[in-house]
């Protein structure tokens, strides 16, 4: 195992960019904001934005979710100590940019279980919510578990792959057997009282303002273990700061809101719809207040135009 000194300097190789390598991101940023502008339009927002790397199948022999094993606590233990060196790195140097957390006494509050939603817009905004749980109080009682793709897991190389595999993450699967043993951990972690952070969008758009349509995973996790949904939006402004893509760092304002709770007087599909509901209000009244702009999606403008 590598120690944390080697992986802070491949951190700062990471890091180093020459003039070629910046010119080279910055027309990769150009092509994914095109293809965001696609994607919109196709109305396809559970696509990633990005290409990932291959998925390889997770299979249940090749994941101990709960960390029950020796190798696996001392791996945990060793890559959150890493990731926590990355995040003050990241802070530090400005490549990421916490400028305001509003409503964090909504995160502080809570004293069981919980899912906590957050719109997905870039690789680093699961650090911003990590920085906001420890700033909470949490850390001291709870752990926050993250859900992944099962190819960020599988087949993701360098130090993201080795924060990905063991940073308190909870890997989904195209296999069925270990979705099996997915909920099953999911379950031990919230009747326990940790948080589990998912991504409802179900994919990643960079630096998209808006917020995109729901999937319904978080919601039944939170209606199966009768926990509450702690909804996170964050909007952003630029910064003064030029990133080595050469766009503008961006400025994060963090907006936890109130709990949204599993209605007793509903089944399980009802409060399912309606939590998902209610966050997705939750989130855009903040969208539109913060950016003062009615949501408003281009996919939508064309099928008025098409009526």
């Amino acid at each position: 195992m590598k120690s944390v000194k080697k992986l802070t300097k491949s951190i700062k190789k990471d890091n180093t960019y020459n003039q070629e390598n910046i010119l080279k991101k910055s027309e990769d940023r150009l092509n994914v904001l095109k293809k965001i502008e696609i994607l919109e339009k196709e109305g396809k927002f559970d696509i990633d934005a990005e290409d990932d790397p291959p998925t390889i199948v997770l299979t249940p022999e090749n994941i101990d979710y709960l960390r029950t094993k020796m190798t696996s606590k001392i791996k945990r233990v060793f890559a959150n100590k890493v990731g926590e060196k990355f995040l003050d790195d990241l802070l530090k140097n400005n490549k990421l940019i916490i400028k305001q957390i509003n409503g964090i006494e909504n995160l502080s509050k809570i004293n069981t279980g919980a899912v906590v939603t957050c719109n997905h817009f870039n690789p680093f905004d699961c650090f911003t919510i990590e920085k906001v749980f420890r700033l909470s109080g949490q850390i001291e009682t709870k752990k926050l578990y993250k859900v992944i793709r099962e190819g960020n897991y599988t087949n993701f190389p360098g130090l993201y792959g080795f924060l990905f595999r063991n940073c308190d993450t909870l890997p989904l699967s195209s296999n069925k057997r270990t979705m099996v043993e997915f909920m099953k951990a999911v379950d031990i972690i919230l009747q326990k009282g940790d948080f589990i952070l998912i991504y409802p969008e179900q994919s990643l758009w960079w630096n998209y303002r808006k917020p995109k349509p729901l999937k319904h995973g978080a919601f039944k996790l939170a209606t199966r273990n009768n926990v509450p949904i702690i909804p996170i939006f964050i909007t952003m402004e630029d910064s003064k700061i030029i990133g080595e893509d050469g766009f503008p760092v961006q400025e994060y304002i963090v907006n936890i809101s109130e709990p949204i709770y599993p209605n007793q007087n509903l089944n399980a599909k009802e409060n399912t719809e309606n939590m998902l509901n209610q966050n997705f209000e939750i989130w855009k009244n903040i969208y539109e207040e913060f950016y003062k702009i009615p949501l408003e999606y281009t996919t939508m403008k064309e099928e008025v135009a098409n009526e």
